[in-house]
């Protein structure tokens, strides 16, 4: 079963070297952390994963606008992700309140209360959250290498319509790009091919 966005995980039973709750060495979640980013930012990109007591931590420092986050050892399923750096308080905002416990729906209504307020900053212009995913048995962990994974879009466009943009509200077709959560701060643009087996 595939994840949402931000509940990134990792865990294959290719070869069983780690338990469920360990990460991988940080070189592999490295290299599986950036297979999210086009392949021209991978190299430069900050690498955010998990140290042996499960702590996320920067492993990696960039050198480019993309952020990237490895695979949660605690959550079910392979998801790892990408982003432009300005979207960094948005994200670390709501990773902080979810590991304060609190729940999708208070995350989102603190978040938009931040952001009326002007405590929290969201991007001035669109930028962009790549997401790879993938099952369990697809990810070989003492490698680094995953099978059949599934690459979507987001395009984060505060504010943004309909009106605005000329999208609509829903897919009408396998990589036709729609809005979500329109007219409100976290309005994107999502973009979802259709998945090719490998």
């Amino acid at each position: 079963m595939k994840k949402t966005i931000l509940l990134l995980t990792l865990f294959g039973n290719i070869i069983p070297a780690f338990s469920q709750t360990t990460a991988p060495p940080a070189a592999i979640q490295i290299k599986l952390a950036v297979l999210a980013a086009p392949e021209e930012k991978r190299e430069g990109a900050m690498v955010y994963g998990y140290d042996s007591k499960g702590t996320l931590t920067v492993l990696r420092k960039g050198t480019n606008e993309m952020i990237c986050l490895a695979d949660d050892p605690v959550q079910k399923g392979f998801s790892v992700a990408c982003y432009h750096k300005d979207l960094d308080p948005f994200m670390k905002r709501g990773r902080d309140l979810k590991a304060q416990g609190k729940k999708y729906e208070e995350i989102s209504a603190i978040r938009e209360q931040e952001v009326k307020s002007g405590k929290l900053k969201l991007v001035q212009q669109p930028s962009t959250l790549f997401v790879f995913t993938a099952n369990d048995e697809d990810c070989d962990l003492v490698n680094g290498n995953v099978k059949n994974g599934y690459l979507r879009y987001v395009i984060y466009i505060p504010y943004a319509t309909p009106e605005s943009t000329g999208l609509p509200l829903k897919q009408d077709a396998p990589g036709m790009p729609w809005i979500m959560d329109p007219g409100t701060y976290r309005a994107h643009i999502m973009i979802n091919p259709a998945p090719v087996k490998q």
